[in-house]
């Protein structure tokens, strides 16, 4: 892949379902969420105008809308989700880093979770 420019979304909290215990299963708990996008940013900055570029708001609302309305038992389901919204957001978006945290999950810990990287290319190859 070509020298690509990153786009990130980072810390966005966001209520929902995701979990495997009963309590999880029933109450929305705090999912923050951080997101890399790497593009081609370039056309952007030549033409300074907002259609060149990945629009992170549209992402950002299509991320919160799937976490609110799904409920995944494992993060790494969720994150995997995610990554799939990331890309049917927007065609320039060639690879995502999603971190799905669930802050105290565990005790004496700030917060759990994991990173995951995917391409765009390996996404439709459906690996």
């Amino acid at each position: 892949m070509e020298r690509m420019d990153r786009i990130f979304i980072k810390d966005l909290l966001v209520r929902g379902i995701v979990g495997i215990k009963p309590d999880e299963r029933a109450n929305r708990q705090d999912i923050l969420v951080n997101a890399t996008f790497w593009a081609d940013t370039r056309p952007a900055a030549l033409s300074d105008q907002i259609e060149d570029t990945v629009n992170y708001r549209s992402a950002a609302k299509a991320m919160i809308a799937h976490i609110e309305s799904e409920g995944p038992q494992l993060v790494e389901r969720l994150a995997a989700d995610l990554v799939r919204v990331c890309f049917e957001s927007d065609p320039r978006i060639q690879a995502v880093e999603m971190s799905v945290e669930k802050p105290g999950a565990v005790r004496f810990s700030r917060s759990v979770g994991l990173t995951i990287y995917r391409t765009r290319a390996e996404m439709q190859a459906g690996a």
